[in-house]
């Protein structure tokens, strides 16, 4: 059932850079030449309108940048010595006021919490959790009332048991403190959201399903509500305005709750018999995307926010459906005005997609369309959806199926084009990491250094489309 979702088909095939040179620029060259190819430019992060970002060259160095977002204003805010560990060394950048707090490994301390106020003196250890060389396991660094919150995971030693702590942070030594301690195997979920001035998370334990907040202080650490009587899995969070969405898996029911983070405003909205994803919500409803086993086709369902019942959107087509293994699924999700964009992969008996295409819907079956095909079919580099707040949404492709450059919609295919060719010829530039910062939106690409640089473009622009479309 249900109606058609409608197949634009547009033509594919041809290359033709929409944008004119420009639109698109390098930042600066801040991966040397003669790096490993493989070095990586992550983390990018808005501080109160400066650009943080790091660089990880894979020779055990790691540097912190900031940027204005000129090139002289562009500068290493601290260059870490090199350290023997294969992953990378710092990581979970978060904005707080007008620091960044960030985890690093350094051998002298493992992997602990450190802070930066953009100079490099102000860039430093926050307190040594775990003393010593051994690492402290924190989880969920999220921003709430103007401060640090964090999980702790304790491991067991041979006279205490693992447990779960809260902690928080103002950046200083005597600042950064335990907020609570939940004891032995209380089973935090890996997903944690914010909803208002509260940071939720779960508990699923043999006794029950637990939602929890914390403001950050241990009278505001509270139950909210039990979700279940049993130790189930939290799937998926997202949000829908003010308010927070999750899934939660009992047995082979997928129920979708919504919660204000309180227990009068966490209410479960309805239930399916198989699992179901977040796309997105646009105005009252929540839209989900299900996967028929049977017919191989997606499926999108709307849900009330209300809690008024589904409804069948529609049904997506798959022009691979023949296949026993050929199940569509959603890879990345961006909402760009009252408009939902997604990205559905059909998969393959091997690791790699066969097919990966990009849709947008606004909730009606005539009003989703596919847009353009293909993104990245790597297993190793899936195509970021990113809506820049200003109207475009930018996600990588490739008309020919092959390595990707950045690309441009904004929502019809005669609004599809190519933002730059970034790394001309065979290669593609593999652009990742899209963070707006002020007016402009960063990224990490490969380009004719053949190395990752950090590009950016404006939020908005206008390119002629460079598409034409006469039919496939």
């Amino acid at each position: 059932g249900g109606e058609a979702a409608t197949v634009e088909e547009p033509s594919y095939g041809v290359i033709q850079q929409a944008c004119p040179a420009g639109v698109a620029s390098r930042l600066k060259v801040v991966t040397p030449p003669g790096s490993d190819p493989r070095s990586r430019v992550l983390g990018f992060t808005d501080v109160q309108g400066t650009l943080y970002f790091v660089t990880d060259p894979l020779d055990g160095t790691t540097t912190l940048w900031k940027s204005d977002g000129t090139d002289a204003g562009t500068v290493q805010v601290r260059a870490f010595p090199a350290a023997a560990v294969g992953f990378p060394r710092l990581t979970d950048l978060v904005a707080v006021g007008n620091r960044l707090f960030f985890q690093l490994y350094d051998p002298a301390t493992g992997t602990e919490l450190w802070v930066s106020d953009g100079t490099t003196s102000g860039t430093r250890l926050v307190r040594d959790i775990t003393p010593g060389a051994s690492s402290s396991s924190l989880r969920n660094l999220t921003e709430v009332n103007g401060r640090l919150v964090f999980f702790r995971q304790v491991p067991a030693t041979p006279t205490e048991a693992s447990r779960v702590e809260l902690w928080r942070s103002d950046g200083t030594t005597t600042g950064t403190l335990r907020v609570r301690n939940f004891g032995e195997n209380p089973g935090l979920g890996f997903d944690t959201l914010k909803v208002g001035n509260a940071l939720l998370f779960f508990f699923s334990q043999p006794t029950g399903t637990t939602l929890w907040r914390t403001d950050g202080t241990l009278a505001g650490t509270t139950s909210v509500e039990r979700l279940d009587a049993d130790s189930v899995p939290i799937t998926q969070v997202g949000r829908a305005g003010d308010l927070g969405l999750f899934i939660l898996q009992d047995g082979p029911n997928h129920e979708v709750w919504r919660t204000t983070g309180t227990a009068a405003g966490t209410v479960r909205l309805d239930a399916f018999g198989k699992p179901v994803r977040l796309l997105g919500s646009v105005g009252s409803s929540v839209y989900l995307s299900s996967a028929d086993l049977t017919t191989r086709r997606l499926r999108i369902d709307r849900l009330a926010l209300s809690g008024g019942g589904k409804a069948l959107v529609t049904t997506l087509p798959n022009p691979y459906a023949s296949n026993d293994f050929a199940i569509p699924y959603v890879q990345n999700t961006a909402i760009s005005g009252s408009q939902i964009y997604f990205s559905v992969a059909i998969s393959s008996p091997g690791p790699s997609p066969l097919d990966v295409t990009l849709w947008v819907t606004n909730g009606t079956a005539a009003g989703t369309r596919d847009l353009f095909r293909q993104l990245s079919r790597s297993d190793e580099y899936i195509s970021p959806v990113f809506a820049t707040g200003a109207g475009v949404v930018l996600f990588s492709g490739s008309p020919e199926g092959g390595f990707t450059e950045p690309w441009f919609t904004r929502g019809t295919v005669a609004t599809t084009g190519q933002l730059a060719d970034i790394r001309p010829g065979p290669g593609g530039s593999s652009p990742d990491g899209f963070t707006r910062v002020g007016s402009r939106v960063y990224f990490a690409a490969t380009d004719d250094t053949n190395l990752a640089q950090v590009w950016s473009s404006p939020v908005s622009f206008i390119c002629p489309p460079g598409l034409t479309e006469t039919t496939r």
